[in-house]
């Protein structure tokens, strides 16, 4: 699952010095996205970065990297598997002059090929690797970390019943939401259920629909005729069948857009440019999903640069990131004014931000601020303590109630002492204890 962009490094950003920890205003939420249909693309070329490549100099000072564990505020559950738990790798690297890029890689370890301690070793790698060789360009830069982080691909947002379906639908429609994304693919049967279940109660909603690999081409079908019967007409049918289902794909875009005026949108599909020049060529998908910790940077601005020349519409999304990960995505989105649809709401799913200032949320907006890089970054010290703070708890070496941890944070309050605070799931009660 590593890849070069899913360090999503920003290189110019000023450094500035570690502090305590804050607590963040929760960001409130969740399963929600914000379509971008109708907006105006800038032409923006990804020449400049090329040129970037060929002239920036990287001379690194520093690089490391530590795990970056955030709880989740439900189970986040697609077609194909379930997590529990967020438990990815964040890294900092110091540039010479000063400057410093924070970086994510998310771990979904049913689907890629790493856990969080493979993905912490060859993160170590490549950052061992920047902190021992002298200046160098920054493409060769580039050339040299993705030899080691060669990556996968991914996934996206839950699945819930019908009820808590309504529920969510009714909660977003209050809140000014007119957009919801589902996750689907598990049980067509239920999957119907939900659709009807949200139009109940939110019935001027638009759906995009993603089945994460989840169905065969004629039970895709079905999910629109239903649909159609309904007279619901998503705005997307996200990745409905396996990623290897190159006929099937071509098969149910075929069918979604000429009887039911529905785009088909192709993520798990597309893991390199190979693959996006075959979509393109084959007519097999009407949107290209990019995201960069499939990608990378240079192979998302080089498929970015395919689908625009074809014609081909652009979706950018995230895997379960903090706002670390998905600031720097969003910059790439703001920045090139391309995409069609916009889809970097993964840090709703969780129950704690870690990430300190960066850009500002207003339901389904996404402020960014003037600030040099993407302005977000982590309380390093602390990111490391609370991985030690959970083990201790969960292994009895702390005094705790129970081992049932809904938020853990830790903060400190006096030089070189640190209060760990957190909430248990099966109470209200929140406990300190000093370190």
């Amino acid at each position: 699952m590593l890849s070069i962009g899913s360090l999503c490094l920003s290189l110019g950003t000023t450094p500035k010095p570690l502090k305590p920890s804050k607590t963040p205003k929760p960001i409130r939420k969740i399963y929600a996205t914000k379509a971008m249909a109708g907006s105006n693309p800038k032409q923006v070329s990804t020449f400049e970065f090329r040129d970037l490549m060929e002239t920036f100099a990287v001379d690194v000072k520093r690089a490391e990297n530590r795990p970056l564990n955030v709880p989740l505020i439900a189970p986040f559950t697609i077609a194909s598997s379930r997590l529990d738990k967020v438990e990815n790798v964040a890294i900092r690297i110091e540039l010479s002059d000063g400057c410093v890029g924070w970086g994510e890689a998310p771990i979904l370890p049913f689907v890629t090929a790493e856990d969080q301690s493979t993905a912490m070793i060859k993160a170590r790698e490549a950052c061992e690797l920047l902190k021992n060789s002298s200046s160098m360009k920054l493409g060769l830069v580039l050339e040299r970390v993705s030899e080691i982080l060669p990556g996968h691909e991914f996934a996206s947002i839950p699945i819930v019943s019908s009820a808590e379906a309504a529920e969510l639908a009714s909660k977003y429609r209050k809140q000014g939401f007119q957009t919801l994304k589902l996750k689907v693919g598990k049980n067509l049967k239920e999957d119907i259920e939900v659709l009807q279940a949200i139009r109940a109660v939110h019935p001027d909603c638009l759906f995009i629909l993603d089945a994460n690999e989840g169905y065969k081409p004629e039970e895709a079908i079905e999910v629109l005729e239903e649909l159609h019967k309904m007279g619901v007409t998503p705005i997307l049918f996200e990745q409905p069948v396996h990623r290897d289902d190159w006929e099937g794909l071509g098969h149910v875009t075929h069918i979604a857009k000429g009887k039911y005026g529905v785009s088909v949108a192709a993520d798990e599909s597309c893991r390199s440019l190979v693959d996006a020049k075959r979509i393109i060529k084959g007519n097999l998908a009407d949107v290209i999903n990019i995201k960069l910790a499939k990608v990378g940077v240079v192979g998302g601005l080089e498929i970015i640069e395919e689908a625009r020349t074809s014609g081909l519409d652009l979706m950018i999304g995230g895997m379960v990131e903090t706002r670390l990960a998905m600031g720097f995505a969003g910059h790439l989105a703001a920045g090139f004014g391309c995409f069609k649809f916009i889809d970097l709401d993964t840090p709703l799913l969780l129950s704690e931000d870690p990430v300190l200032e960066g850009y500002e949320v207003s339901g389904a907006v996404y402020k960014f601020t003037d600030a040099q890089g993407h302005a977000g970054f982590l309380d390093w010290d602390n990111v490391l303590w609370i991985k030690h703070a959970y083990q201790d708890i969960k292994e009895r070496r702390l005094p705790w109630p129970c081992q049932c941890l809904a938020k853990l944070r830790v903060t400190t309050d006096k030089p070189g002492k640190r209060v760990i605070s957190a909430v248990n799931t099966c109470s209200t009660t929140a406990f300190n204890l000093n370190v």
